[in-house]
């Protein structure tokens, strides 16, 4: 053959192979990444001829939805019905970030038509030429609820706006009734189908200095509980046979084992009511005496008490990886004690590593409420076809039993008589609160976690207020309790 001919037919081959090398590489490796960039309009196009499906609460309100454009992209995702009070349950779609946080993240491929799920919807769609459909996403949450909740919240006796999050259950399915967050935002600024706008409006959202708006602060953070986990620690103690009779210490302060430091009551005072140097469980839950929880966990649980300790929270859900609800939980924990019981008596306050989400103090609430039963928290009812068809519905599951009947009575009590501590008063609730500032800065944190009403409770609550800013008055009492009986009137109607 002429050289110069081979040579040509040489490089030509050459550059087939490199044309089909990269052609490859693009289709097989970078194909995620290309259809995920947002500038790939191809995919935008796609996605917004689908009108994707709502998110809906379960009394009926639409909170998130896609409307008829009049545009090159077909549909606007639209949040209609108070945006910043469910924010925490929606998140937001856009074009500029996508499916992001709440139910458009986690519940995306239901709500975008892609799920399997909806393989029969597809095809019906697609024969009678209808644009592709999502599917809907039934909601547990009340939506009066919901904004009583937020609006609490956000006129809470804050020194300036509230940052904080309340979750209400239902304790006898564990149906989460209301989650709120705030700060919060405005998911249409994002939805906008502007992609100038949207930037502007995350960046100022995201912008360093201010509390986060995006963050949903009922599942995402972990808090100290402060004296709402004595919840936890009598439970401990009943399990391990004690009774709201037990005799503890009422002393100011209480010697932390093998440690130079002592762990004080409130003021360095002693619990009130005490004889003889001692108080009951009761009275010590009441007065939430922090010696007498010491000395529990130290000195008179029977067996191991860093098993019992431990134990006990996990029955409760603390320490368990979350199974979602579907959006993702923080794990809550105890911290790592070891053998250390100065760090046993400070956990027992809901002090030194103890963490807990919001979420998680309210599913300790509702186990209570519920008898001493605890029943898996979850966010969504059912999930349903464009045309109404349930494809999907979530059952009330029972995980395990952290008290048995007569323990969570005897707790009961205990929380009755700790409203009546609180707000001096019979109403109806059993509560405890709880106030923790672990860094000795000022800043606490105030608890309340509640249900009503105690008799035959229909909702447990858990109020955390992160930094109130009131100084000596930033208790779980003065400044969380007002918002959780707020919220628990607006479902009982105080009853």
């Amino acid at each position: 053959m002429n050289r110069p001919i081979q040579r040509v037919g040489i490089a030509v081959i050459a550059i087939i192979v490199l044309l089909l090398a990269n052609a490859t590489y693009v289709q097989v490796f970078q194909a995620g990444a290309l259809r995920n960039d947002g500038r790939n309009a191809r995919v935008l196009f796609d996605e917004y001829s689908r009108q994707r499906g709502m998110i809906v609460t379960a009394d009926g309100t639409i909170v998130a939805q896609s409307v008829p454009s009049g545009n090159r992209f077909k549909y606007q995702r639209t949040y209609p019905t108070d945006p910043a009070a469910f924010a925490p349950v929606t998140g937001f779609y856009s074009l500029r970030y996508g499916a992001d946080r709440g139910l458009e993240a986690a519940e995306d491929p239901f709500l975008s038509g892609s799920d399997d799920r909806l393989f029969t919807q597809r095809f019906v769609d697609m024969f009678s030429g209808r644009d592709p459909r999502g599917g809907n996403v039934v909601t547990t949450i009340d939506s009066t609820l919901q904004v009583a909740a937020f609006n609490a919240l956000r006129r809470g006796q804050c020194s300036g706006p509230c940052r904080g999050a309340v979750v209400a259950l239902e304790p006898g399915t564990g149906k989460i009734l209301a989650m709120a967050s705030t700060p919060s935002y405005d998911p249409n600024t994002l939805a906008t189908q502007n992609f100038q706008a949207a930037e502007n409006s995350w960046n100022e959202l995201t912008r360093e200095g201010v509390p986060s708006r995006l963050t949903n602060r009922a599942i995402a953070e972990l808090y100290p509980p402060g004296s709402t986990f004595k919840v936890v620690t009598t439970a401990t103690g009943l399990n391990a046979g004690l009774n709201a009779n037990t005799r503890l210490t009422s002393a100011a302060s209480f010697p932390l084992p093998n440690s130079n430091t002592v762990l004080p009551n409130n003021a360095n005072e002693t619990c009130p009511g005490a004889s003889g140097g001692t108080v009951t469980l009761a009275q010590a839950f009441e007065s939430s005496c922090n010696t007498a929880f010491a000395q529990l966990v130290t000195e008179k649980l029977p067996g191991d008490e860093f098993a019992d300790f431990r134990n006990t929270a996990a029955k409760f859900g603390v320490g368990e990886d979350p199974a979602g609800i579907p959006m993702r939980v923080a794990k809550s924990t105890v911290g790592d004690l070891g053998d250390d019981a100065a760090a046993l008596a400070q956990a027992s306050i809901g002090e030194r590593d103890v963490r807990l989400t919001v979420l998680q103090n309210a599913v300790i609430a509702a186990t209570v409420a519920n008898g001493g039963v605890r029943m898996r928290p979850y966010l969504v009812d059912k999930l349903q076809t464009a045309d109404l068809r349930t494809v999907s519905t979530t059952s009330p599951s029972a995980v395990n039993r952290p008290l048995s009947p007569e323990e969570a009575d005897t707790l009961t009590d205990m929380m009755i008589r700790s409203e009546q501590q609180t707000y001096q008063s019979q109403s109806g609730i059993a509560s405890k609160t709880g106030t923790t500032d672990p860094n000795r800065s000022g800043s606490a944190y105030a608890w309340y976690i509640a249900f009503a009403p105690s008799s035959s409770p229909r909702i447990a609550v858990a109020v955390m207020i992160e930094n109130g800013n009131q100084g000596a008055q930033s208790y779980g009492g003065v400044i969380a309790a007002p918002i959780g009986r707020a919220v628990l009137n607006a479902y009982t109607g105080g009853n």
